[in-house]
């Protein structure tokens, strides 16, 4: 404990909290102001301009001051502030305390700053610690990012799907600004040598990027100068009119060979322009079938005569009698001409049926007039019926014998025999 005297010879006590700053100086008649540290004093400063009570509080306010640091940099201590950076001003403040131009307890103030400086002495190794671990994380988690980076950029660009590895590539970055601006400042070596890779993998990204649409670009712009000349083309069809169609589903393959023009709303542009040519093509020919449909609808009429007519030989079984009726239909099917395309396939299978009705009168009696059939048939009965002989005498014998095996034995053969011979008479 330090003490001392003051102008009317009072002593006091360097640490005594009950005393103003105020009672820690003096002004001397030439305007000199002292402050006393221990058991003496030094000279702050002049104020030779004012009276004692001025020039000394003028030195008690900057005391007023320095105090106001102390206790600033207690309370940051108290609220968890970096125990490096608390340790560095505490220092700084001891310093300043040593030389300060102020009147006041300087001593107890510096007691306040040494007692700071060991509170915070073992923490600044803890989060020393604690920060070079939240440093190697912070590392940890931006090499990550680059290693994605560098991943993208090492898969086969050429045959990627550019949205999706965009999209990637720009969420990368989004992580690492934020990363950046939210996360601990990485060391400077650390930061540069992640951000040069980082930056590498996005600019080969990049320019692959660029070269695939530039390559895109052109091949559109190729696949837009066809369809365009295949649009002229199909326009200029329009005075062949139905005529025109074979020449213009010949562009319509052209057309899928061209390629993609562009973006879907401009190459749907392109195929309206397109179609709408051909479209004056086929109403063409549907004005033209509607024409021969009107023509032919007369035609349609004896058709539909001629069918009530034939339809009536399908209950004939006369085969000589249903050609010669069937030839004299044909022959009058065929003068009466053409009828409406819609109706061709109805009218064409209505007529085959009876066509295949007197087709199959013919078949059966080929089959059953056939010679060399006829010829194959009587052999095979006269085998049959020698067969069929012989087996009823080894019936009756084996009958006779008592037989019953013998019995049922010749009794199956004989009457599979019998039916076969009767499927070769029926034919």
């Amino acid at each position: 404990m330090t003490s001392a005297t003051t102008s009317e010879g009072a002593t006091l006590t360097a640490s005594d909290p009950t005393r103003a700053p105020a009672d820690w100086g003096r002004v001397d008649e030439t305007g000199a102001v002292f402050v006393r540290v221990g058991d003496g004093e030094r000279q702050v400063g002049e104020y030779p301009d004012a009276s004692p009570e001025e020039a000394l509080a003028y030195y008690v306010r900057k005391f007023t001051e320095l105090e106001g640091q102390v206790t600033l940099l207690e309370q940051r201590a108290r609220g968890g502030a970096p125990a490096a950076d608390v340790a560095k001003a505490a220092k700084h403040l001891a310093t300043t305390i040593e030389s300060a131009n102020a009147v006041g307890d300087l001593g107890g103030l510096a007691a306040r700053v040494d007692a700071l400086g060991g509170v915070i002495a073992g923490k600044v190794e803890e989060q020393s610690e604690a920060h070079r671990a939240e440093l190697e994380a912070a590392a940890a988690e931006r090499t990550a990012i680059v290693e994605s980076a560098e991943a993208i950029a090492a898969r086969d660009l050429e045959k990627v799907q550019w949205t999706a590895v965009s999209a990637e590539m720009d969420a990368l970055f989004k992580r690492w600004q934020e990363h950046q601006s939210s996360g601990p400042r990485l060391p400077k070596s650390v930061a540069d040598a992640l951000w040069k890779r980082f930056s590498a993998a996005r600019s080969t990204v990049d320019a692959a990027r660029r070269s695939y649409f530039h390559r895109l670009d052109a091949t559109q712009k190729d696949a837009r100068s066809a369809k365009e000349g295949l649009i002229a083309k199909a326009e200029a069809l329009a005075p062949r009119g139905s005529d025109g169609i074979p020449a213009y589903r010949a562009l319509i393959d052209e057309w899928k060979q061209a390629g993609r023009a562009g973006k879907k709303s401009a190459d749907d542009q392109l195929w309206e322009r397109f179609k709408a040519a051909g479209d004056v093509l086929y109403a063409a020919k549907a004005e033209v079938a509607a024409k021969e449909d009107s023509e032919y609808a007369a035609n349609l009429e004896v058709k539909l005569a001629l069918l009530t007519e034939a339809e009536a030989l399908l209950r004939i079984t006369d085969r000589r009698q249903a050609r010669e009726l069937l030839t004299d239909v044909q022959r009058r099917w065929e003068r009466a001409g053409r009828v409406p395309r819609d109706r061709v396939k109805a009218v064409e299978d209505r007529l085959r049926k009876v066509e295949q009705h007197v087709r199959k009168l013919d078949d059966e009696h080929w089959h059953r007039t056939d010679p060399s059939r006829t010829e194959r048939s009587e052999g095979f009965a006269g085998q049959l019926e020698e067969s069929i002989a012989k087996l009823q005498s080894e019936l009756e014998a084996a009958q006779q014998a008592g037989d019953r095996g013998a019995i049922e034995a010749a009794q199956q053969a004989l009457e599979t025999q019998q039916a076969w011979l009767a499927a070769v008479r029926r034919d």
